[in-house]
């Protein structure tokens, strides 16, 4: 008779081949893709440039975008920060923020942005920046909300497509962003960030209450072999 232990390792192992299945078909087959593709998530339709994240492929996005329609962001200064398709930015402009300022560290992610704003009647409320995280913005409170949709798994990225997906060993890739985020919030300011049952969530939870804030698990989304682990950061 098989020991738990031994049943728990090989679903285990099937998870990670299935994750590296996922994850080799989605780099080669639209990752990679060379030219824009028009895609709807989240009742918003989207142009999706070459090796910028899919919404309509991979669902953290749609969920997430759900989500930030639900909060109260009349009034508000918000920064996406791995803005990708602007999925998340539009959903913040379209649920009253008074101006969203959508980051991304790839360029062909930036320059679909404003397109999709334009294309969901928010074009006015959003700007895009080219950067890393937050390195570009100044030292002091400025934001009200942060929301991150950030790369969930922890391999070295090969390439600028991948960084959607991989986040470098033990996430280092996206390290700098939960102090980043704590000295450019106002008190009392928010970050809301997704990672998956897969991230390395210990090391992502040191992180974030390594930098100064209260947090907790808000939101869970099941999916196939994995869930989506949605954070609640209070400054």
């Amino acid at each position: 008779m098989r020991s738990a232990l031994s049943t728990e390792l090989e679903a285990s192992l099937l998870r990670r081949i299935f994750r590296r299945a996922v994850h080799f078909f989605a780099y080669h087959l639209v990752m990679r893709r060379r030219t824009v593709w028009r895609t709807q998530a989240a009742g918003l339709r989207l142009a999706v440039y070459p090796t910028v994240f899919h919404p309509g492929y991979f669902m953290s996005s749609d969920r997430f975008a759900g989500f930030i329609s639900g909060l109260d962001l009349r009034g508000k200064i918000v920064v996406d920060v791995g803005a990708g398709t602007g999925i998340l930015a539009i959903a913040a402009a379209r649920g009253g923020s008074e101006a969203v300022i959508a980051t991304d560290i790839n360029p062909n992610a930036v320059l679909s942005v404003p397109e999709n704003a334009r294309a969901n009647s928010v074009g006015t409320q959003i700007t895009a920046v080219c950067m890393d995280l937050l390195s570009g913005f100044a030292q002091r409170p400025l934001f009200d909300v942060i929301v991150a949709n950030l790369p969930k798994h922890s391999n070295e990225p090969r390439d600028l497509a991948d960084r959607g997906w991989h986040s470098g060993p033990r996430h280092r890739n996206i390290h700098p962003l939960f102090e980043q985020a704590y000295e450019r919030l106002k008190p009392g300011g928010c970050l809301y960030v997704m990672f998956s049952s897969h991230s390395e969530l210990n090391i992502i939870e040191a992180l974030i209450t390594g930098a100064g804030f209260q947090c907790r698990i808000i939101r869970r989304y099941p999916i196939f072999v994995e869930s989506f682990v949605l954070y609640e950061c209070i400054r």
